[in-house]
């Protein structure tokens, strides 16, 4: 596996939405709580039946601001190379 340089990660040390992240979809939550991923965004996510995902939450003053979906083949990679430097900009 090739490692991006930190200019290349998405969003990364910024703290700001970039060209590289978007808004995908709106989705509701059923009375199940529920939701339904989009077909397109699963194809190029690569996520298919049976997969896993891990549900990833930052919270700040006891509020969750950000739920993240990160496929448990790729949680130890992106966590550290996504969501770390992302923190650490909202954190200053």
């Amino acid at each position: 596996m090739v490692k991006k340089a930190k200019e290349d990660l998405c969003c990364a040390g910024i703290g700001v939405i970039t060209s590289c992240c978007a808004v995908e979809s709106v989705v509701s939550i059923d009375e199940r709580g529920q939701m339904v991923l989009p077909k397109d965004l699963r194809a190029r996510a690569g996520i298919k039946t049976g997969d896993k995902l891990a549900v990833v939450s930052c919270q700040s003053g006891g509020k969750v601001y950000l739920i993240a979906l990160v496929k448990t083949d790729d949680l130890a990679s992106s966590i550290k190379g996504f969501l770390g430097p992302a923190l650490k900009a909202i954190m200053k």
